[in-house]
């Protein structure tokens, strides 16, 4: 896999790995949400990112403190990646309350990495390389399939949903995929400026969680309402969010967004999976092609790229660094 020259191959794939462990642990929020049938998706939204959120700014609270000047000065980042972080969950959990588990995950999650590419592309002036574009062609691919196979299933069904509520679903899920590269970029943009992950993670997903505090309390109610919706709650903001998202931050400390994004397809894989062993949807032959395409594109993405000749080094230009190394590689580099 291509990263920065200097860097080592191995925290790479460390970083790779963090990232795709985060995304099983995503891949189970929406089942976990059908547990909780009485909780409505703005709850379940603000539970799971507000609390998770403000648990990371918790853990993180002494690097916060002793990178405040660093944090200040990129507010602008910090605020903007924080306003990602409350818009998404709102986006995403409603996504999949009107569209179904598999569908709303795969439209979030699997237009995130064309938004972040385009985001770097604008911000960063990053070019995309071939195998970036085949990795996120294949995964792209897979995630129009399974969507498409779930909304038939959905349509021809006991309990089909309308189209306009499918249609609302698939626009809030692009929605969620923006508003997610978006936040993943500003997170990625202050490590790369010197702040740690874990500063940088405390700081975008705290103030995120301020922002759905009243969310929570508006909404919340019914998550008190019995044990079940309480422990529903509780694995929502512990383990997707809260642990999820801090093996996200360290793997942004070794990969860019664009690539974290393209990994964290394997979130709707195992969300259309477990949306048909656990809770009972049906997924047709299309859809399981499509998961095959985003296991290929993983494998793309995650194989380790063979070394360079040494007498075959690049020699410098428009693109290259003085020493002849990429100067804006979009895989997996330093950050």
């Amino acid at each position: 896999m291509t990263r920065a020259a200097g860097h080592p191959a191995g925290s790479v794939g460390v970083g790779s790995l963090c990232v795709l462990v985060a995304s099983v642990l995503w891949g189970t929020t929406g089942t976990a949400a059908t547990f909780a049938p009485a909780v409505g998706p703005l709850a379940i939204g603000a539970v799971a990112m507000g609390l998770g959120g403000l648990l990371q700014a918790l853990l993180a609270a002494p690097h916060i403190a002793r990178e405040a000047p660093g944090l200040r000065t990129q507010r602008g980042v910090v605020l903007l990646g924080a306003l990602a972080v409350g818009a998404y969950p709102l986006a995403f959990y409603s996504s999949m309350h009107l569209a179904g588990v598999a569908a709303g995950t795969v439209v979030s999650i699997g237009s995130a990495p064309l938004a972040s590419a385009v985001i770097e592309r604008v911000a960063d002036g990053r070019r995309l390389t071939r195998r970036w574009t085949v990795g996120a062609t294949l995964g792209l691919s897979g995630t129009v399939l399974l969507c498409a196979a779930e909304a038939a299933t959905a349509a021809t069904g006991p309990g089909a949903r309308s189209v306009g509520s499918t249609v609302l679903g698939v626009g809030l899920g692009l929605v969620a995929g923006f508003t997610y590269a978006l936040y993943s970029w500003a997170a990625h943009r202050l490590i790369s400026r010197g702040v740690t992950s874990g500063a940088a993670m405390g700081a975008v997903f705290g103030l995120g969680g301020l922002l759905l505090v009243p969310v929570l309390l508006a909404t919340g109610a019914p998550l008190l309402s019995s044990w079940s919706n309480a422990a529903v709650g509780a694995y929502m903001a512990l383990v997707p969010m809260f642990i999820g998202y801090v093996l996200f931050g360290w793997g942004l400390a070794h990969v860019p967004a664009s690539t974290a994004t393209t990994l964290s397809l394997l979130e709707p894989a195992v969300a259309a999976v477990l949306a048909v062993l656990v809770v009972g949807e049906r997924l047709p032959l299309p859809g399981w092609l499509g998961i095959a395409l985003v296991v290929g594109c993983l494998a793309v993405l995650t194989t380790p790229a063979r070394p360079a000749s040494k007498d075959r080094l690049p020699l410098p230009g428009p693109d290259t660094g003085p020493r002849g190394e990429s100067a804006a590689p979009i895989m997996i580099r330093e950050k």
